[in-house]
């Protein structure tokens, strides 16, 4: 019987390795789709602009981080490495909120 390095790590007792995921949250219609995002520890979430003639940015609410704005068609991504919620705005539209929990 073959085993692979995975089944002989657990077989020893070692954690299975988890590979980080990456996430998507699309803005568009002044808005953060999915508006709300549970994701692991050390997973990154990608904000994608999808407006037509707007720029955006993430400020994490609680932590005075705030991305660079962002114009349609780019792109910025967040690693999150420790647990916690991380409620999160448009730096120039505070009315669009969102929220990335990680688990």
């Amino acid at each position: 019987m073959v085993v692979g390095l995975a089944g002989a790590m657990l077989a020893l007792g070692f954690p299975a390795a988890v590979a980080a995921a990456e996430h998507v949250v699309v803005i568009e219609k002044y808005s953060f789709s999915p508006a709300e995002l549970r994701i692991g520890k050390g997973d990154t979430v990608t904000w994608s602009n999808n407006e037509k003639r707007v720029s955006h940015s993430v400020l994490f609410i609680e932590r005075s981080e705030e991305s660079e704005r962002f114009f349609p068609g780019e792109k910025w991504s967040r690693t999150f490495p420790e647990a916690g919620r991380f409620e999160y705005r448009c730096g120039p539209h505070p009315e669009m909120l969102g929220v990335v929990i990680v688990e």
